[in-house]
């Protein structure tokens, strides 16, 4: 057995293994290609995240979904690299939205050079990703738009919360269908697409990433309270102490709304509170660790991951489609 892409995923075929190395690392050497700028600071910050490592979840994604054609195929490794430099490129946006201090296990780019050079090299960064698209026909360019609107707009949608009325929940899965489940949909969607695979594979795998890409979020959201260290690289119940409101905390919620039980208004108010203080965040972390609400997050990425799996069921069984099987019981198997 050998192991390979994020979450220690086994791929039991050589062949395929090999392949998907190979492609990986064509795809590593891209992003730094695209990264250089004649400016040695701009090479500098743009490589900031690239050297910092990652999953390479996306490009992972493209280069099975191109098993089904040609995996081969010219525009396969640029169009993973144009996924990751879309997603390093939000990562630099969201930082600064969020006022992190770290990524990846290191200082975040705004931390490291302030909130105009982070930002700048995040356009720099999608820039780069529209030059090489450029490069891969006029319906790359257009499934791109279209993902980075779905993307632009979940991120708008968090910002300013859901309408009166609106389930907080419901409101908060379509904003993560937007912000994560768009991108890595596009990047199952392309590695079917430049692998010339029959269009309804095409549509099969761009409903399978877009479901498992919302599981895997939403495995980082029971995460970053459950875990002692976060795969991200971030500190654990960073997204608490920044007050943002993941699906543990609205599932909490909406429990203590239903049912009205002293302890959970209880801990409804600890986390309205200055989770800044170490003591408070602490607390709370321990009350939500133990809480029934993570184990309804729990279920809920399941639910999304079994959907993911199901999809699947249309295309021809062998080894690039029992990887993405197995993409799904991993994502699973992060969330514990």
């Amino acid at each position: 057995m050998t192991v390979v892409g994020p979450f220690g995923l086994s791929v039991r075929d050589q062949a395929l293994e090999a392949d998907v190395q190979a492609g990986l690392t064509a795809v590593e050497e891209g992003l730094l290609e695209a990264t250089k700028s004649e400016v040695p600071f701009i090479t500098e910050a743009a490589q900031h995240l690239v050297r910092a490592g990652g999953k390479r979840f996306r490009p992972l994604l493209v280069m099975l979904s191109a098993r089904f054609g040609d995996p081969y195929a010219p525009g396969v490794v640029p169009s993973a690299v144009v996924v990751e430099l879309t997603h390093l490129a939000t990562l630099y946006h969201d930082d600064v939205m969020d006022e992190a201090e770290v990524r990846r296990g290191v200082a975040s780019a705004n931390t490291r050079w302030g909130n105009s050079v982070a930002v700048l090299t995040g356009d720099f960064l999608f820039a780069r990703a529209s030059h090489i698209l450029a490069d891969l026909g006029p319906e790359a360019v257009r499934v791109q738009a279209e993902a980075f609107e779905r993307l632009v707009t979940g991120q708008i949608l968090e910002t300013a919360g859901p309408q009166d009325g609106r389930d907080p929940v419901d409101h908060y899965l379509d904003v993560l269908g937007g912000k994560t489940g768009s991108l890595v949909a596009v990047s199952c969607r392309f590695g079917a697409m430049m692998s010339g695979a029959d269009e309804t594979v095409v549509d099969v795998l761009t409903q399978y990433g877009e479901r498992l890409g919302v599981a895997f979020q939403l495995a980082d959201d029971v995460l970053d309270i459950a875990s002692d260290s976060h795969e991200s690289g971030k500190t654990p119940g960073t997204d608490l102490r920044e007050g943002i409101a993941t699906l543990p905390v609205l599932r909490l919620r909406e429990r203590a709304a239903r049912l009205g039980l002293a302890e959970d208004l209880a801990l409804c108010e600890l986390l309205d509170s200055d989770l800044t203080d170490d003591a408070r965040h602490a607390e709370a972390l321990r009350l939500l660790r133990a809480h029934p609400a993570l184990g309804q997050a729990r279920r809920d990425t399941v639910r999304y991951a079994e959907e993911a799996r199901a999809a699947l069921a249309p295309l021809p069984d062998g080894p690039a489609k029992s990887a993405l099987v197995e993409l799904c019981d991993a994502v699973v198997h992060r969330a514990g």
